[in-house]
């Protein structure tokens, strides 16, 4: 009987996204030569303090391609070693201020070293060596930019928290039917969880500062907005909202972007997502922009997260 070799292929052909982590270490300062010190203090806070502040960055890369005949997208010493040349050997222990021509201030066209920015132009400069499909840059755990390679859209989200109670039960419906639909969570004093906020913003990059939208104005929106109002309450009695509607994880997800939607527009920005973290086994997630549904949640759930 004659033997049939096949060759086997090691999934040759196939579809896959890999995603490769980096991390740098650098300072920035924000601060624009055409402002006073008063303007600049005015509208960068404490970012605009000689001679700046440092951060531990984390930068998450995703390239997406067919596997070759050694079932890998890409050998990863070849995305190390691009990674390596074009990013972090060159912004690791400086001051990115001075860095890189991008961030030139005395030139009209130059921009400040926002974390945004940062991601977006480290995107220009691994897009020729990578098949990136996205990056992701953490400049602290709270704080961190998205960037899919579309010039018109980049991501920021900031992370915060706050404590509350609640119960979850329909006031239409009796305690034994409620127990059977939310089993404890329908017990009548209620429970308390650390939820854990993450707010992420859409926009364009201003051509100067290097920002979406001012980073203290969207952060003293969602402190008065959400951490003051919902902080250390029973939503269900304290939040006039959950009198009538349930608060589940999706519901408290649902009314942050409803009271966050318009103030973040009001500062130029559009709110894209809201991820509500109830406990380490339960969140929602609810996409503020409709019409987008259908792209940017597959498109950013091929990020690495964390």
């Amino acid at each position: 009987m004659t033997e049939i070799n096949i060759k086997p292929s090691h999934g040759k052909g196939r579809s896959c996204v890999i995603t490769r982590r980096a991390c740098f270490s650098a300072s920035h300062r924000y601060w624009l030569p055409e402002l006073s010190p008063d303007d600049n203090a005015a509208y960068f806070g404490s970012c605009a303090l000689a001679p700046g502040h440092g951060h531990n960055y984390e930068l998450i890369v995703s390239m997406a391609g067919e596997l070759d005949a050694n079932g890998m997208v890409l050998n990863l010493s070849d995305v190390k070693k691009a990674i390596r040349s074009e990013v972090t050997a060159q912004l690791d222990f400086r001051f990115l201020n001075e860095a890189w021509p991008e961030f030139d201030l005395s030139n009209p066209e130059g921009c400040l070293p926002t974390t945004e920015a940062l991601t977006q132009i480290i995107w220009k400069r691994l897009q020729s060596h990578l098949p990136l499909v996205a990056l992701r840059l953490y400049e602290q755990p709270s704080l961190w930019a998205d960037y899919l390679g579309n010039a018109m859209d980049t991501y920021l989200t900031i992370r915060t928290h706050f404590a509350a109670a609640h119960r979850l039960a329909r006031q239409e419906l009796s305690q034994e039917e409620n127990e059977k639909i939310y089993g404890k969570c329908a017990r009548p004093n209620g429970h308390g969880h650390n939820y854990l906020v993450d707010i992420t913003v859409r926009g364009m990059i201003d051509n100067r500062t290097g920002m979406l939208c001012n980073l203290s104005s969207l952060q003293s929106l969602v402190d008065d907005l959400i951490v003051e109002t919902f902080d250390h309450t029973f939503l269900n009695k304290d939040i006039p909202y959950f009198r009538n509607c349930v608060p589940t994880a999706e519901n408290i997800a649902l009314h942050i972007a409803d009271r966050l939607t318009n103030p973040i527009s009001a500062i130029g920005a559009s709110l894209h997502k809201i991820r509500l973290q109830e406990s380490p086994n339960n969140a929602a997630e609810v996409y503020a922009e409709v019409p987008r549904l259908e792209i940017n949640p597959k498109t950013l759930n091929e990020m690495a997260t964390h």
